[in-house]
C-alpha cells in the first residue's frame, strides 16, 4: 500500500489525539515549559561558565546561545519520535484503539499517516512552548526565529515517520530500549548539539552526517542566531528526503503488521 491512497479522513485520527491532549495538556505543557529552564540553567550557568564562548560561522557565540537552539532540535525530536513509538504502540497493542478504527471506514493508511501528522503537530506545540521561554533569555533572533515553528513540523514529520516505522518492527514496548540506545542516544550526543562537529575525528563527522538530528539542529541555530544561509537549503533537503523515504515506509510495514 502506498501514502497514494490517503484521503481527508486522516483528519480524524488526528482530531481524536488532539482530543486526548487537550484533556491532559497541563501535563504536556510542564515537559516543554521547564526542560529548557533546567538544560539552560545546568549547562549555560553552569557548564558555560567554564566552555566560555564558542566559534560559530566566524562569530563568537556564548555557550548558552549555542545550546539553545540545540535544544530546540532535540524538542521536535523527542515528541515526535516518542509520540510515535511508544504513545502509537500503546494505541495499537494495549489500548486497541487502531483496531477501533479499523471498524469504521478508516484505511491503515489513513490512521497511520494521522498518527504521524498528530506527532509532527505535537513537536510544534512543544517547540512553541520551549521557544517561547528559551526567547525570555534573548537569545533568539527574529523575525528568523518564526520559522523554527514551521521547521518543527518537518522535523517532526521526519522523526514521526521513523519512529513509526520502528514501531512496525519491534514486537514489544521494551524492544524500543533498542531504537533509542542505538538510533536516538548517538544523535543527542554527536549530532553538534552541545559542542561543534569539527571536534570530532574525520570519521566521526561523517558519521554525523548521516543524522537527521545534524541538519535539523544546522537549521535551528541559524534561524535562532539569524545566520541564514542559502546552504541551508541542503539540509533541509535532506530532512524532506528523509521523510519521503520513511513516511510511505512505515505505512507499509504497519499495513503488513496490522493485516495478518
Amino acid at each position: 500500500m502506498s501514502a497514494s491512497g490517503i484521503s481527508r479522513r486522516f483528519i480524524r485520527v488526528w482530531q481524536r489525539n488532539m482530543r486526548v491532549y487537550r484533556r491532559v495538556w497541563k501535563i504536556n505543557f510542564l515537559p516543554p515549559l521547564l526542560e529548557p529552564l533546567f538544560y539552560l540553567f545546568a549547562f549555560g550557568a553552569g557548564l558555560g561558565a567554564l566552555v566560555g564562548s564558542i566559534l560559530y560561522e566566524g562569530t563568537s557565540v556564548s555557550y548558552i546561545a549555542y545550546i539553545a537552539p540545540a535544544l530546540l532540535g532535540i524538542n521536535m525530536m523527542y515528541n515526535s519520535f516518542f509520540e510515535n513509538t511508544y504513545a502509537s504502540f500503546v494505541r495499537m497493542y494495549y489500548q486497541k484503539t487502531f483496531d477501533a478504527m479499523l471498524a469504521t471506514p478508516l484505511s491503515i493508511e489513513e490512521i497511520i499517516a494521522g498518527e504521524i501528522i498528530w506527532g509532527a503537530t505535537k513537536s510544534v506545540i512543544a517547540t512553541a512552548i520551549m521557544l517561547t521561554v528559551i526567547s525570555l533569555f534573548g537569545i533568539i533572533s527574529y523575525p528568523a526565529g518564526l520559522l523554527l515553528l514551521p521547521l518543527a513540523f518537518i522535523g517532526g514529520m521526519a522523526f514521526g515517520s521513523v519512529g513509526m516505522f520502528f514501531t512496525s518492527l519491534l514486537p514489544s514496548i521494551d524492544s524500543f530500549n533498542l531504537p533509542i540506545f542505538l538510533f536516538v542516544t548517538p544523535m543527542f550526543l554527536f549530532s553538534g548539539t552541545f559542542f561543534p562537529i569539527q571536534n570530532l575525528p574525520i570519521w566521526a563527522q561523517r558519521a554525523a552526517q548521516v543524522f537527521p538530528l545534524t541538519h535539523l539542529v544546522n537549521l535551528c541555530r541559524s534561524l535562532s542566531l539569524g545566520t541564514v544561509k542559502t546552504e541551508l537549503l541542503l539540509d533541509l533537503l535532506y530532512l524532506i528526503v528523509f521523510s519521503a523515504v520513511f513516511f510511505p515506509l512505515s505505512l507499509n510495514r504497519m499495513h503488513h503488521r496490522l493485516i495478518k
